[in-house]
């Protein structure tokens, strides 16, 4: 059996709340309930299964997100052969284990200490309850994202840092070489993968905003978060604390959950309307934004890429980031739409870079799974024949496990979001387990609680569609019958036929 999560993003507490410990320990009941339903097979039995290999499949841990990196000017860009940048990797590291102690001893736990365990077979072919549990066997593998790319540095200090991380959560994976990025460069973590037909990588190559061609150097994302995102927060607080509202603070906390994250000034626009009274303070706040955006912008890191990225991907941060050059109408669409455009796509979905992935085209995997988006997705890529049988092929994106803020639908350009928690993770299934089923996804969603701050609407609301055309409704909906009932058809027991033609 094989479990795949991804995006876990935990931090140092630095820059706000991390993933609560209760989520790892509903993890391991559910993977418990999981391995005794793997164990029945196809013939109707019941036999234990040998292990279950997990899948940390990039953005576990966040090593960006964290206010440490203002301590001085050692940045993620700066050499990797540089001793302050070793030093400032370790310290956040250290300070995100020991944050998340916690949560990371559950997965130590079902790794070392057995706490995977399910019932014997009988020699019928049932679970047997009456004797000593068996303890399966877990093992856990570290992939690397964008947000954790620092473990896949070579070095001596870097081997010490994926021992530390390797300890905490008691991986298989080796710390003494490069955490994977991709299955190729782990012999074990490859092995894993093919046994059930899984192609599997994090995702960040399809994002030129996230990936600059080498995971062993930093990119524009790092910039993001760093120097726009974290430092606009604390020039606002550093400047504005004690006249804003609670409200509008506690809002700027949650500004990194915003998902894309290219939509944080329409979401700071939307914050200031419903929190912010004083329209004075509104101005002097983006007027911060678009000081941070300048600064970001003329970093060497932001010009060197501006310099030679085919996908001219600057020059459209400069003309979208900042609310000096905004129009009113439709920012936030052209924003995701310009994200799309870079990747070359026509939605948020990276489905199109899966249907290219050598691993489906020769038919080597029955399954594709990225993660990175944060939006947990499953889709059919095809269905082949040969010989009688059936090659069925679907790609699954493996979500996340931490807040996030999406936009609406019914006003996406009306600066309106709405949170959730989300906990997602991807099951395979190999051979005659789970009675021959190939695949369990299971995905949740828990409702953020409301916030004990009031907020009024302090705008006119011109920018909402449906203050500017009400939506049509019918008094009567129109009944027909349902599409698979003919007409001769006899009606459900209790509900009366519709007579033909209404």
């Amino acid at each position: 059996m094989l479990v795949i999560i991804s995006d876990l993003h935990l931090t140092d507490g630095t820059t706000g709340r991390t993933l609560d410990s209760g989520a790892f320990r509903i993890f391991a009941e559910r993977l418990q309930d999981l391995a005794v339903r793997a164990s029945w097979r196809s013939d109707e039995t019941y036999r234990p299964i040998d292990k279950i290999d997990v899948v940390l499949l990039g953005d576990v841990l966040d090593l960006i997100r964290s206010n440490l990196w203002h301590k001085d000017q050692t940045r993620p860009w700066d050499s990797i052969n540089s001793v302050e940048l070793s030093n400032r990797v370790s310290e956040i590291t250290g300070r995100t284990l020991a944050n998340n102690g916690e949560s990371l001893a559950v997965l130590n736990a079902m790794a070392n200490n057995g706490v995977i365990q399910i019932p014997q077979a009988s020699n019928s072919g049932y679970p047997n309850y009456e004797t000593s549990m068996f303890e399966v066997p877990v093992h856990m593998h570290y992939m690397v994202g964008n947000h954790d790319w620092f473990l896949h540095l070579q070095g001596a200090e870097y081997d010490l840092i994926r021992k530390h991380v390797a300890d905490a959560m008691g991986l298989v994976t080796d710390s003494n070489r490069p955490f994977p990025h991709d299955p190729d460069e782990c012999p074990l973590l490859r092995t894993a993968l093919a046994n059930h037909r899984v192609c599997a990588r994090h995702g960040d190559i399809f994002d030129p905003i996230n990936f600059s061609g080498n995971r062993d150097e930093s990119s524009l994302g790092d910039a993001i978060v760093l120097e726009l995102v974290n430092r606009f927060v604390a020039d606002v607080q550093h400047r504005f604390g004690n006249e804003l509202p609670h409200a509008t603070l506690s809002g700027l906390q949650q500004i990194d959950h915003i998902r894309p994250l290219l939509l944080i000034p329409t979401w700071i626009d939307g914050l200031l309307q419903r929190t912010c009274p004083q329209r004075s303070l509104h101005r002097e706040i983006k007027s911060i934004w678009d000081a941070a955006a300048d600064r970001f912008l003329e970093l060497p890191i932001v010009r060197q890429q501006d310099s030679w990225h085919p996908f001219e991907v600057v020059d459209g941060l400069e003309q979208l980031l900042k609310f000096s050059r905004s129009l009113s109408i439709s920012w936030s669409s052209r924003i995701t739409e310009w994200l799309y455009s870079i990747r070359g796509a026509k939605s948020a979905s990276y489905v199109k870079h899966a249907l290219a992935e050598p691993d489906f085209r020769n038919r080597r995997a029955k399954h594709v799974v990225y993660g990175h988006t944060h939006s947990q997705e499953t889709v059919a890529l095809d269905a082949s024949y040969a010989d009688g049988l059936m090659l069925s092929q679907t790609y699954f994106n493996s979500g996340t496990w931490r807040r996030v803020h999406l936009p609406t639908e019914l006003a996406p350009d009306g600066q309106e979001f709405l949170p959730s928690e989300m906990m997602s993770y991807l099951t395979f299934f190999q051979a005659d387990e789970r009675q021959g089923r190939s695949y369990e996804i299971w995905s949740g969603m828990l409702g953020a609680m409301p916030s004990p701050v009031r907020r009024v609407r302090l705008d006119s609301a011109q920018n909402v569609v449906s203050m500017k055309k009400p939506v049509q409704t019918q008094k009567t909906p129109p009944l027909k019958q349902p599409h698979f009932l003919s007409p001769t058809s006899t009606p459900l027991h209790g509900i009366p036929q519709l007579p033909q033609g209404q």
